[in-house]
C-alpha cells in the first residue's frame, strides 16, 4: 500500500534523527486511530532478549462514508522489525506499488510477527512475545493494511535483555553505561559548584549578581544529571522511572532557562560592562524565557508520550524550532556588545581596556556559536550514523562539550580582585591603540 510505504519511510527518518524513548515499560492509549503504521518503541537487543506486547480494550470501527464494507482483523497487527531491514521493507512496498499489487507489511519476510487483532480474545485482550535470535536494534510497530479503519486499544510494551539467571535489563545495549556516565558528570558539576562558591566567597568584594546566577546554573545542571542517573538506573532494573523523570524535567526546566539567561546577560555585558540592561536586551530575555518554557513542555511531551502519539512528530518539530529561535536570539546581545566596545574604543581613550574586553567578547561569541552548533546539529548528525551499540557516546560527547563550555565561561567571567580591565599600564595602552586601529574593519 502506498500509505504504508510513505509512513515507513517517514518513521525510518524519525528513528535516525529524532530522540525516541528507550527501555521503559509503557502503556500507550490508542483512540480511534486510522494510521497505517504506528511506531511504539525501539530497543537494542542482545541475543535471547525478549519483546512483549499486550493489548486490552481492543475495538475497531469504520467511519461514515468509508468504502470499506467489512473489517478483517487479520490485516491488522503488531510486528518487530530490525532497523537494518527497514529499507528492504520499503523496497518491497515500492515494488508492489509499481506493479499494482497489494502489499501489507505484516506479510513481509523481513518482519517478526507478534500477533494480529484476529487473535484477540472475546475480552478484548491479546498478547505476543518474541525472543530475539540475533543482536540488533529492533522496532515495535502496529500495521493496519485496511485504509480508514479506526482502532482503539491500550497497548503495553515491554522489552528487555536477560542477565544472569532470570534477571532483566530494561536499558538497551547502547545505553547501558548511562547511569555511570550521568553519575560521574553530576559529581563533576557538584565539584565545579563547590569550586565556584569558594572563588565567589574569596572574592566576595568583587562578586556581582551575575555570579550568583551562574552558580544557580551549575546547581540545576548538577541536579538534572543526578536525576538522570537515578532515572536511568531505575529504568535499567525495573523498567519504570519511579518519579525520577518528573524531577529530571523540573531541574532541566530551570537549567535550560538559566543557561540562556546567563548567555544573554554575559553577552550584554551586564555586571561586566554596565550594571543595567537596555530595553532591547530586556526584550531578548522576555522572548527567550517563554520560549524556554515552551521548549521544556515539548521536551516532556516527547519523552512521555513516545513515538506512538499522533502529535509526537509535531512536538519534535516545535522543540527544534523553538531551540533554533533561542539559539539565534542569544547571539544578538553579544553582537551588540562587540559593536558598542568597538565604538567606545574610538571615543573614550581607553584603548587597552576596550581591546581586552573586545577580544574576550569575540571569543565568547565564537565559543557560544561552536557550543550551540555542536550540541544541536553536529551531535544529531553523529547519532544518525553511530551504531546502536555506542549510543552512549552521544551523551558523553554532549556532556564533554557542555563542560568545556562551562569551564571557558566561568573561568573568563569569574570575580577577580584585580580586574585586568581596570588596571592598564601605559605601554599596554599605546600597543592596544594600534591594535584597535588594525581591527577597525572587523565585522560580525
Amino acid at each position: 500500500m502506498a500509505a504504508s510505504s510513505v509512513f515507513l519511510a517517514v518513521l525510518l527518518v524519525a528513528l535516525q534523527l529524532l530522540h525516541v524513548a528507550h527501555g521503559e515499560i509503557k502503556t500507550t492509549p490508542i483512540a480511534s486511530d486510522s494510521r497505517p503504521v504506528i511506531l511504539f518503541e525501539e530497543f537494542g537487543f542482545k541475543p535471547g532478549g525478549v519483546a512483549e506486547v499486550s493489548v486490552s480494550d481492543v475495538s475497531w470501527s469504520v467511519p461514515e462514508g468509508s468504502q470499506l464494507q467489512a473489517v478483517d482483523p487479520g490485516l491488522m497487527g503488531f510486528m518487530l522489525i530490525s532497523n537494518t531491514l527497514f529499507f528492504k521493507i520499503t523496497n518491497e512496498s515500492e515494488y508492489a506499488e509499481e506493479t499494482g499489487a497489494a502489499f501489507c507489511p505484516l506479510t513481509s519476510e523481513y518482519v517478526m510477527p507478534l500477533f494480529r487483532l484476529k487473535d484477540v480474545g472475546p475480552d478484548g485482550k491479546g498478547k505476543g512475545t518474541v525472543t530475539i535470535p540475533a543482536a540488533d536494534q529492533y522496532t515495535v510497530l502496529f500495521s493496519s493494511c485496511q485504509d480508514g479503519v479506526e482502532v482503539t486499544m491500550d497497548v503495553r510494551t515491554e522489552m528487555y535483555n536477560l542477565v544472569g539467571g532470570n534477571g532483566r535489563d530494561y536499558l538497551p545495549v547502547g545505553l547501558l553505561p548511562l547511569p555511570g556516565i550521568f553519575a560521574v558528570a553530576s559529581a563533576v558539576y557538584f565539584a565545579f559548584l563547590a569550586a565556584w562558591l569558594f572563588v565567589c566567597v574569596r572574592q566576595r568584594a568583587t562578586a556581582e549578581r551575575i555570579h550568583a546566577v551562574m552558580g544557580a546554573l551549575l546547581l540545576f545542571k548538577a541536579l538534572k544529571l543526578a536525576c538522570a542517573a537515578e532515572d536511568s538506573w531505575y529504568v535499567e532494573r525495573t523498567g519504570t522511572a519511579h518519579g525520577w523523570d518528573v524531577a529530571f524535567y523540573v531541574f532541566g526546566f530551570f537549567k535550560g532557562i538559566l543557561l540562556f539567561t546567563v548567555i544573554v546577560l554575559i553577552g550584554t555585558g551586564w555586571s561586566f560592562l554596565k550594571p543595567y540592561l537596555q530595553d532591547r536586551e530586556r526584550n531578548v530575555l522576555m522572548i527567550i524565557i517563554p520560549l524556554q518554557v515552551i521548549e521544556n513542555i515539548a521536551s516532556a511531551m516527547i519523552g512521555e508520550t513516545g513515538p506512538a502519539g499522533r502529535d509526537w512528530l509535531a512536538w519534535n518539530q516545535i522543540f527544534l524550532l523553538v531551540d533554533v529561535v533561542c539559539c539565534c536570539a542569544v547571539f544578538f546581545p553579544i553582537i551588540w556588545s562587540i559593536r558598542n566596545l568597538r565604538e567606545a574604543s574610538k571615543t573614550d581613550g581607553k584603548a587597552a581596556r576596550n581591546l581586552k574586553k573586545l577580544t574576550l567578547f569575540k571569543q565568547f561569541y565564537l565559543v557560544v556559536v561552536g557550543y550551540l552548533y555542536f550540541t544541536r546539529i553536529a551531535v544529531s548528525a553523529f547519532a544518525a550514523v553511530l551504531s546502536y551499540r555506542y549510543q552512549w557516546v552521544v551523551n558523553v560527547s554532549v556532556e564533554m562539550a557542555s563542560l568545556a563550555f562551562y569551564v571557558f565561561v566561568f573561568y573568563n567571567f569569574q570575580p577577580v580582585e584585580r580586574n585586568p580591565y581596570l588596571y592598564v599600564a601605559d605601554e599596554e595602552e599605546e600597543a592596544a591603540g594600534g591594535q584597535l586601529e588594525l581591527e577597525g574593519t572587523f565585522e560580525i
